[in-house]
């Protein structure tokens, strides 16, 4: 009997993603005929490295044939639910933190320094920073809700970021981009990195990033700043169903992230 599943047999069900868009991703997977259900029993195994996750006792490899090893049992026992319950096929569209951690071990440990500064580069162009030049309600929504985050990393980090007014590019000063840099430093390995930047992409801000990993502001709040010209604009002129739907996608998968990443502040 084996004791570890093969790459063959996972890699049928998590795949790569195929699509930037999370809903075309999902519409993408759809079309896949789900594998059934082959296991049992879903628990972990404690390692020198970390916990591993098991299929009927046996550890499961990622797509790159790493095992499946989540650095505490908090962080893997998110895993472990998701093996747990997927119910006679196995969908990978209701497995986020196992792609996510598939991502930290494949892909995000072997890039770490790219994918670091690849967050670090957002803070040049910041969605706070850009500001609106008319009308006058969206550009008072903006300063009140989003200077007490700049300020916040003005005092908590010395990194004092430039306002611009409309979407022209501003080059922001070395030294605030620099001291952003450093605070982010304490999260530099490939899971927290890997979350923070699924959360950056998704809300478009290093700061609001930062601001979350150091609990400043709670995950819906982040959400509500990162989305505050959209939601302008769906109060004066509506919304759709796809761009809805599209949203929600969006923030299933940036609530994943910050579960995960929740999960590995957590003393084991």
């Amino acid at each position: 009997m084996r004791d570890e599943l093969s790459q063959d047999i996972f890699g049928t069900f998590i795949p790569e993603p195929s699509h930037e868009d999370p809903v075309r991703r999902a519409q993408i997977q759809m079309k896949r005929p789900l594998p059934k259900r082959f296991y049992e029993s879903v628990g972990m195994e404690e390692r020198e490295e970390g916990f591993s996750i098991t299929l009927d006792g046996k550890s499961v490899k990622t797509p790159a044939k790493n095992l499946l090893t989540l650095p505490n049992r908090e962080a893997a026992e998110l895993v472990v639910a998701e093996w747990a319950g997927q119910g006679e096929f196995i969908n990978p569209a209701t497995m986020p933190i196992t792609k996510l951690a598939n991502t930290a071990i494949d892909a995000v440990s072997n890039s770490l320094d790219d994918v670091f500064d690849e967050i670090v580069r957002f803070a040049g162009t910041d969605l706070l920073c850009y500001r609106a030049d008319g009308p006058k309600e969206l550009i008072d929504r903006q300063s009140a809700r989003w200077d007490p985050l700049l300020a916040w990393v003005s005092t908590a980090h010395g990194a004092r970021f430039i306002l611009v007014e409309g979407v022209m590019h501003q080059e922001q000063p070395q030294e605030a981009i620099g001291a952003y840099a450093r605070a982010l430093e304490r999260y530099r390995d490939p899971f927290q990195i890997s979350c923070l930047n699924v959360v950056t992409t998704l809300t478009g801000s290093a700061v609001l990033t930062l601001a979350f990993a150091e609990g400043a502001f709670d995950l819906d709040e982040v959400w509500s700043l990162a989305h505050l010209d959209e939601d302008w604009t769906i109060e004066h002129w509506g919304s759709d169903a796809e761009a809805e739907s599209r949203r929600e996608a969006r923030y299933s998968e940036f609530a994943s992230a910050a579960s995960l990443f929740a999960a590995l502040q957590a003393a084991s």
